[in-house]
């Protein structure tokens, strides 16, 4: 049987105010309420459940361990009220006005915008807003509620994902490079004397550097930018080969004759931000994504014999 709540959500937003303000004349403030009002709403929520929130070390007041998990809890509950009500309002309003993605830049962008253009032609009034992401910056998307759907390396905790595609990438430099007039097979160590081109990590933790050791590295934003370095001679690093399929074919690139570790691979996960609140829009468009994706890879695997190569990024920098 289910009890009625003692507390409201106004007293739980009371409480995530004075903490997360650091007071409660700035959770008044926050809150647009008066000082007294929002001390009244903490101590009620103390007295309705006959715990102590808070304590008093010197001139502050901090949370009791009581208070920390109540703290924690309200947060909660608070982000799943929320989600609620928009997911009520955008099943009220039917298909959603707009879809926003995160999609790391190692999926095929020809097969997103496929994708994308199946999706118009059913629903051309919707509109999608794109975040081509990389690594974290993909799982902050998600944990932050940014987005309704994304396309990761990587299943943040909390969420579940299903495997979309397998995907791989080799090293590849300009043949002129000198890491090719070599002329041998090469090691890490031979890598570690050179350019590493580097794609940067769009989470707010913007991780970088070359993960084989390279000394001299160029991180950039977009891979387009990566993929013109390393045709002019500037350095080396390992491209989806869907990406750099053309450079390839003209002879601007030439895959690197690697001892060990030329080609990764790793899989693709198709994420929602929140399965259960998913409108139609972005069920529908999980939907196509997937059936693009299995067309796709079912076409290259009767042309091969073999599972196809496609986009990928397993390692800390996405295209290096």
């Amino acid at each position: 049987m289910t009890t009625t709540p003692k507390i409201s959500l106004d007293q739980w937003r009371a409480l995530l105010a004075v903490v997360d303000a650091g007071g409660y004349a700035q959770a008044a403030e926050t809150l647009h309420k008066s000082q007294s009002a929002v001390t009244y709403a903490v101590q009620k929520l103390e007295s309705l459940l006959g715990v102590k929130v808070f304590e008093v070390m010197g001139r502050k007041a901090h949370l009791t361990a009581t208070g920390q998990v109540l703290y924690r809890r309200a947060k909660a509950l608070l982000e799943e009220a929320g989600a609620l009500e928009s997911a009520a309002s955008t099943l009220a309003a039917g298909w959603e006005p707009e879809l926003r993605l995160a999609v790391e830049i190692i999926f095929p962008t020809w097969l997103l915008l496929e994708s994308f253009a199946r999706f118009a032609d059913e629903q051309p009034q919707t509109r999608i807003e794109l975040y081509e992401t990389v690594l974290s910056g993909t799982e902050e998307m998600l944990l932050q509620r940014k987005v309704d759907l994304a396309i990761c390396s990587q299943v943040p905790p909390g969420f579940t994902g299903d495997a979309l595609m397998r995907v791989n990438f080799f090293a590849a430099a300009h043949p002129d490079h000198p890491l090719h007039r070599l002329g041998r097979e090469l090691t890490l160590q031979d890598l570690r004397k050179h350019r590493h081109l580097v794609i940067r990590d769009s989470g707010s933790q913007r991780r970088s550097g070359s993960w084989v050791g390279a000394e001299q590295v160029w991180t950039v934003t977009h891979k387009a930018t990566s993929i013109h370095a390393a045709c002019m001679g500037l350095g080396f690093a390992w491209f989806p080969d869907e990406t750099i399929r053309s450079e390839l074919q003209s002879g601007q690139l030439k895959p690197l004759p690697m001892r060990e570790g030329a080609q990764r691979s790793g899989e693709l996960y198709l994420v929602f931000a929140d399965r259960d609140y998913a409108g139609p829009g972005a069920l529908r468009l999980a939907e196509i994504i997937r059936e693009r994706v299995h067309i796709t890879c079912s076409k290259l695997v009767g042309e091969s014999g073999q599972r196809p190569p496609a986009e990928t990024a397993v390692t800390a920098e996405t295209s290096g």
